[in-house]
């Protein structure tokens, strides 16, 4: 599938601020599942600066603004062709191993309930089996509910009540999983939702979330409890990271003291070939 994809940031500052750092993880690997065929980055027009590759495989890059700035728009576009390996990840290096994302976060910190869900929907299989279980068992624990929680809300706190959207499916999902000693991360990207497939996803979420579980024999898989699917031609990665925060597509700081306001808009559709 060729999909073709506009993401908009744009902040607001009143008065301006004296300076502004962003740190952007708005490039989409090559891998088995995903090209590139165009994509360009730009914050005001200027691409960023000081690109690298992270620790987790992922391509980031640094945009700095000194002088005062009372706007700032992020555009990141481009065609990226993809093809369904069933959630797999093949074909992309990484130099973190994948141990270290049995580390707990804030937000992934599991909880009795959580490890009694995950030995619950797990017991009796192992690999795969077991994870796709385990992802099956937060859909039906956790409703996908707009509005019921925020970004600040914990794996815990969504399952005590029972609702949630496609952040809080993964956190649950990984903290249930780490506390199997299995490896999780969190992942972002975009997801095309064609006729047919749940609307609610694509008009609620300015980008999409899912994980991927370490699974011996395959690497790292991904799951998307809220579709209740493995990830497919449908998706498109952008990076990953121990929860929400840590893989956030764009995170900064502002120096001054002013109102600041944001919004975002994400266009996905699928391109002629």
């Amino acid at each position: 599938m060729l999909l073709s994809i506009r993401h908009r940031t744009h902040y607001r500052y009143e008065p301006a601020a004296a300076r502004v750092a962003l740190k952007l993880k708005l490039f989409p690997a090559i891998t088995a599942s995903q090209r590139p065929r165009s994509w360009t980055v730009t914050v005001n027009g200027e691409a960023p600066q000081m690109r690298l590759v992270n620790s987790y495989g992922d391509e980031e890059a640094v945009w700095l603004g000194h002088e005062g700035a009372s706007e700032v728009e992020v555009l990141a576009e481009g065609v990226v062709s993809t093809s369904d390996t069933q959630g797999v990840i093949r074909g992309w290096k990484m130099a973190a191993r994948p141990a270290m994302f049995l580390r707990e976060t804030r937000l992934t910190a599991p909880s009795e309930e959580i490890a009694a869900l995950a030995r619950g929907a797990t017991a009796g299989k192992h690999g795969l089996a077991a994870a796709h279980a385990l992802s099956a068992a937060v859909r039906e624990a956790v409703d996908y509910r707009t509005g019921s929680t925020d970004a600040e809300s914990t794996a815990d706190e969504a399952l005590r009540q029972g609702a949630g959207v496609c952040q809080d499916h993964a956190h649950l999902l990984i903290a249930g999983a780490r506390t199997l000693g299995a490896a999780a991360r969190y992942v972002v990207g975009y997801l095309f939702v064609s006729e047919g497939d749940q609307p609610e996803l694509a008009t609620e979420q300015e980008t999409h979330a899912w994980a991927e579980l370490w699974i011996d024999g395959l690497g790292w898989v991904g799951f998307d409890p809220s579709n209740r699917i493995c990830p497919t031609d449908h998706y498109v990665r952008l990076a990953a990271g121990l929860d929400a925060r840590d893989a956030a597509p764009l995170r900064g700081s502002v120096t001054g003291t002013m109102a600041e306001s944001l919004s975002a808009e994400v266009q996905v559709t699928q391109a002629q070939q």
